[in-house]
């Protein structure tokens, strides 16, 4: 499996969709984009202790995967600035080391139920199963997918849950753009009403237009609105709702993330290293501050409950003197400058072309007379972008923590 690097410069066959994401006008008529993660591999748990297994791990709260069918849209997660509503399939999460650092991130999502499911005749809900074990797929980083296995089962011990890669039989896709962030909706078109076996809403119907005959169906990215609709289906199709001319590379999915400050899997979040807080994962809905213990939990609660944090990942665009974006200039792990005052600003995670991300110092970062450069690079002037979906009390409290200083 390929591994897409941080530091990818795109050959001249993605410039033109790379250029509409500095375009609004010209973005606003180009999504919805649809893309084959290739960077993500599979996984499957499963057995009767797999919620509670999973629960006691994750940083986020996992056990309306273990309710009936018909509960789980009635579960609802801790309110947050982004998604104040009831969550559905799939849940963000994270494992973290014991000291609370980073380790690897996972999108979690229920098997389809039979009752979402057409059987062959395509008149009724597809035959149930007698099996009580439980099943929740999660899509991870397939570059660290041996480690990421090997770590899940050194926590097992002696519980009844199994861990295997599904890669082979499951890919991961991404339908995202300006256009589809705009539609809140947009992943319950067509709505079947009232036809088919059943009175009411035809659930088989609803599955069929925005999945496939075997239920895997597209989600709401369960971070931001913005970042469109995300799901795993078979291997062996398309998935529904990827026009021909609207599939592109996975590398202008990275580009659509760069643009809103979205860092994702191991290789942008450094593994064992990153502070979940400061890569802003609690604002992406990564994190329950209310669920109970899980691995790392201490320090979360403790940061989180401190207070202020003073660095967070940032959008980046690279410029000249003159204000031109500049390609190809900034690698990952560059330091950023305050020219003013000498200091460290922070340091570069991901680039590509003239963007990037990066975890800065908000003192630094927002300094109305402050101008930021990549050291040893003179010519490279850093501009740092606030992201429109971060909460407004973020931006608040490194005011009011600067007053103060």
């Amino acid at each position: 499996m390929r591994r897409i690097k941080p530091s990818l410069i795109f050959p001249k066959s993605f410039l033109p969709i790379y250029r509409t994401l500095h375009n609004q006008a010209d973005l606003n008529n180009a999504g919805p984009l649809a893309s084959r993660l290739k960077s993500r591999s599979v996984v499957r748990f499963s057995g009767p202790d797999t919620i509670k297994f999973l629960q006691g791990l994750l940083t986020n709260d996992v056990r309306k995967f273990g309710k009936p069918a018909g509960e789980r849209e009635k579960t609802s997660t801790v309110p947050t600035p982004n998604l104040p509503y009831e969550s559905a399939s799939p849940v963000y999460a994270a494992l973290l080391t014991p000291q609370g650092r980073f380790l690897y991130d996972l999108f979690l999502y229920a098997p389809p139920q039979p009752e979402e499911k057409l059987d062959r005749t395509g008149s009724g809900p597809g035959p149930g199963s007698d099996d009580e074990s439980v099943e929740v797929f999660a899509d991870a980083d397939g570059s660290v997918l041996d480690e990421l296995l090997q770590t899940f089962k050194k926590y097992r011990l002696r519980s009844k849950v199994e861990i295997e890669s599904v890669a082979e039989d499951f890919s991961c896709w991404q339908r995202y753009g300006e256009n589809l962030s705009q539609k809140s909706e947009s992943i319950e078109e067509p709505e079947a009403a009232g036809v088919g076996w059943g009175s009411g809403t035809d659930r088989s119907g609803m599955s069929a237009s925005r999945g496939n005959d075997a239920g895997w169906q597209w989600f709401k990215d369960p971070r931001l609105d913005c970042l469109g609709s995300r799901g795993i289906f078979q291997s062996s199709a398309t998935p529904p709702l990827v026009e021909a001319d609207k599939e592109a590379n996975e590398e202008n999915y990275l580009l659509w993330r760069l643009e809103n400050g979205i860092a994702e899997g191991s290789s942008e979040i450094p593994k064992g290293e990153a502070m979940p807080l400061e890569y802003n994962l609690a604002g992406l809905n990564a994190i329950s501050f209310d669920k109970g213990c899980y691995v790392g939990q201490e320090l979360i609660a403790r940061t989180h409950h401190r207070g202020v944090i003073r660095k967070r990942l940032l959008p980046l665009r690279f410029l000249d003197d003159r204000g031109n974006e500049v390609e190809q200039k900034v690698t990952p792990g560059s330091e950023v400058i305050d020219v003013e005052s000498g200091k460290k600003a922070g340091k570069v995670t991901t680039a590509v072309g003239c963007r990037g991300l990066g975890v800065l110092r908000l003192e630094e970062a927002f300094k109305a007379s402050g101008a930021l450069r990549i050291q040893g690079q003179e010519e490279v002037t850093v501009e740092a972008i606030r992201p429109q979906w971060w909460p407004a009390e973020w931006f608040q409290e490194h005011q009011q923590h600067s007053a103060v200083a």
